[in-house]
């Protein structure tokens, strides 16, 4: 199965392909680095959420899950449409500037697209200022899979919108569950349980001059 983005697919491979070298590695690297990026950012905020509320904690838990999940739905789908690599199938195509994957490995949607998609929106709802960050990031991610040659324009479209819904849906399903779920661990005689879910928001403040004056 295709569809008709040919033209927009050869314009953007002949762009990388008078890009700077060091522009063309930009692009290489980060086309994988990008995913490394997006775990270290669940990894941090699920460390920070171990000191608040149940909910927030809940959503962190499940941001990379639900990532997870649209990257399977994603691959599900590929398996069914099976639309082949534009880096074999467009013709007149510059070659693309890494290893064309091989046939069955297919093409829509684009899994790092869905991922990218999928781990930017999850952030976001941890953390709003977040956008900023993680929307330009699944941006350029998605954009690196055509610069590079292995996927067409609509295959990271795509990509991006599945794994934004899937992802998004995913943690609002979530969240009432695996908040209760956290509570239980937090209270339980398990260190294990209580080390991965964290204190939560405990009340350390130090009471006031005031009030330690009124009670003496």
């Amino acid at each position: 199965m295709t569809f008709e983005d040919n033209d927009l697919y050869r314009d953007i491979t002949g762009f990388a392909h008078d890009t700077p070298v060091w522009v063309q590695r930009t692009a290489e690297a980060w086309t994988e680095a990008g995913l490394l990026v997006f775990g270290v950012l669940f990894v941090i905020f699920w460390w920070r959420a171990r000191h608040a509320d149940s909910r927030a904690f809940a959503i962190a838990a499940l941001a990379p899950v639900a990532t997870a999940v649209a990257y399977v739905c994603s691959e599900l789908l590929k398996s069914v449409i099976t639309e082949e690599r534009p880096c074999r199938a467009v013709p007149d195509a510059l070659p693309s500037l890494i290893t064309c994957p091989p046939t069955g490995d297919w093409s829509f949607p684009s899994n790092h697209s869905t991922i990218a998609g999928g781990a930017a929106v999850t952030l976001v709802l941890v953390r709003r200022a977040l956008v900023w960050l993680t929307a330009p990031m699944a941006l350029l991610m998605a954009f690196s899979r055509v610069f590079v040659g292995v996927h067409y324009p609509h295959d990271v479209a795509a990509g991006l919108l599945f794994g934004v819904l899937l992802a998004f849906l995913a943690v609002r399903v979530g969240t009432g569950p695996v908040a209760r779920l956290t509570e239980t661990m937090r209270a339980s005689s398990s260190s294990a349980a209580r080390w991965l879910t964290g204190p939560g928001a405990t009340a350390t403040a130090r009471p006031s001059r005031h009030a330690a004056h009124a009670r003496r």
